[in-house]
């Protein structure tokens, strides 16, 4: 890639730094974390780890378990109109962006497009949200979007048990074994002219939601999560399917492979 660099720790912020030499000794013991795949995570390439989200804790015990270097996480520009928030989140890496389509949500593409092209890894939940009910819930093409301008591949990543360590509405963790799971990286180089087509974007969504949902043993939902937050759509009574109307999941036991 032009320009690519070699991108490593001494490139992040002095708290990212600190916090990624203090915490492992002490929260991966505490929380049981088991990490596998690690080795599908580049040295020194870019590339998007692409993850579920079922806790404010996630955007902690993935970075601190990745290879050294930084991962750099998109984060609601919410977060950073506190001085209370703007600090930590600044200090550990988070890149505010806006929510809202049209302009805006481009620039906030374009803003993980641009840490891409410089060398680094960027972290993105595909859902948007925390799970309100820790089933895995429809993709947003964001992250596909951003793979395929800067050609780069994405990590399905998976964790699992950080709902019950840390739940919505909680300060401190407690003691709850928890899992980090990085998938094989997905390559969607074929679709390069194609970035501006839906059917692509959605195709290539459905397909990284899929090796999340067999990563992390989660039940699928057909719906935006954010939609359910806001009450206006019901999924209690919704059959469960994977991405793309294959057969649904049993859960982590489940040994089938990739659809289609």
């Amino acid at each position: 890639m032009e320009g690519e660099r070699v991108a490593g720790m001494a490139d992040a912020p002095r708290m990212y730094r600190f916090l990624r030499k203090v915490l492992p000794p002490t929260l991966n013991p505490y929380l049981s974390v088991h990490v596998e795949g690690v080795e599908h995570v580049p040295i020194e390439a870019p590339a998007i780890l692409a993850m579920n989200h079922l806790s404010f804790i996630d955007s902690i015990v993935v970075p601190v378990n990745t290879p050294e270097r930084p991962v750099y996480f998109l984060g609601k520009a919410d977060y950073f109109e506190s001085w209370r928030t703007r600090w930590f989140f600044a200090g550990v890496g988070v890149v505010p962006v806006l929510r809202e389509g049209g302009d805006k949500g481009k620039r906030s593409l374009d803003t993980g497009v641009s840490i891409l092209k410089r060398g680094d890894l960027v972290g993105i939940y595909p859902e948007g949200t925390r799970s309100p009910d820790g089933r895995l819930y429809r993709g947003k093409t964001g992250p596909v979007r951003m793979a395929l301008e800067a050609e780069v591949p994405i990590i399905p990543t998976a964790v699992i048990g950080t709902d019950k360590a840390m739940p919505t509405g909680k300060y401190l963790p407690v003691r709850h074994p928890v899992s980090v799971r990085f998938g094989e990286p997905l390559d969607f180089s074929r679709y390069y002219d194609r970035k501006e087509d839906p059917f692509v974007l959605r195709s290539a969504t459905d397909e990284l939601m899929y090796e999340i949902m067999m990563l992390s043993g989660q039940e699928y939902v057909d719906e935006y999560a954010s939609k359910v937050k806001q009450g206006e759509v019901r999924v209690d009574d919704d059959p469960i399917v994977v991405p793309g109307d294959a057969p649904a999941a049993t859960g982590p036991g489940d040994d089938r492979r990739r659809a289609g």
